[in-house]
């Protein structure tokens, strides 16, 4: 039978398949607003249903929550998989090639697998829980090329002098200036808490979303042997803010300069 791993990689890799057509025909994609003011299209929704399909066909007594579709409960409860079917969606309609889509699962509350992909990249990572986080090429729909990634290696845990970036940057400047007063934001290629597994990044805010949002990117990392969590100090993902750091010391350093954490 094949593995939650693939099942996931083939289900991000279909939504790909989907999302692709409509990023290359973006002239004729037409754009809603929720009301949270965020940025909606059919793309979304379309990415999303496909990646249900694949869910709901190999793994048909789980729970599914998606960002567009909700949350469809199955007969075991004990497991759900989380979709965020573009992550970026602003970004997508800009066609800026950033854009990704994440899938996670998640048992008896903790998040065991994920998987981020940058479709118009071609690229794929992935994690499971003690079992490392990776980064692959998507070539012909399928993926290749996967090998073992690390955050950096152990430096000092002052935030001045560290290399940080920030998603969306604009969404919280609140919470950027305090680090950005010790350090310059970087640009980003990918998201940056990759870029933080990667050993790119030594801190990456991330100023906004919910747990689709987070969930896969902080297995991913926490998998890189780096560190994870909300503005609290929470290590499990949710809605808010969340930071990504090469290791647990530099996090807290990152959270008591923007206030988030009083110093020990």
């Amino acid at each position: 039978m094949e593995s939650d791993l693939q099942l996931a990689q083939r289900a991000v890799l279909t939504g790909a398949a989907v999302a692709l057509p409509h990023f290359a025909a973006l002239a004729e994609l037409p754009t809603e607003l929720k009301a949270d003011g965020s940025v909606v299209t059919a793309a979304d929704r379309a990415v999303e249903t496909a990646i249900r399909d694949v869910l709901a066909a190999g793994r048909p007594h789980d729970a599914v929550l998606g960002e567009e579709h909700g949350e469809t409960s199955g007969p075991d409860a004990s497991r759900r998989w989380i979709v965020d079917p573009i992550d970026g969606t602003a970004l997508f309609v800009a066609g800026d090639e950033r854009w990704l889509i994440l899938l996670a699962l998640e048992e008896d509350g903790e998040i065991v697998l994920g998987v981020a992909a940058h479709p118009a990249q071609g690229s794929i990572w992935w994690a499971t829980r003690g079992g490392g986080a990776f980064e692959g090429r998507v070539i012909g729909g399928r993926v290749v090329a996967g090998t073992s990634i690390r955050v950096g290696p152990a430096g000092s845990d002052e935030v001045a002098g560290s290399r940080f970036s920030a998603v969306p940057a604009d969404w919280a400047p609140e919470l950027v200036r305090p680090v950005e007063a010790l350090t310059p934001k970087l640009p980003w290629d990918v998201h940056p808490a990759l870029m933080v597994a990667r050993g790119d990044l030594d801190i990456a805010l991330q100023t906004g979303g919910q747990i689709w949002d987070f969930a896969p990117t902080s297995l991913i990392v926490t998998e890189a042997g780096g560190s994870y969590s909300r503005l609290d100090g929470t290590p499990r993902p949710g809605p808010g803010a969340s930071i990504y750091a090469r290791g647990d010391a530099i996090r807290r350093r990152a959270l008591e300069t923007i206030g988030a954490l009083h110093p020990l």
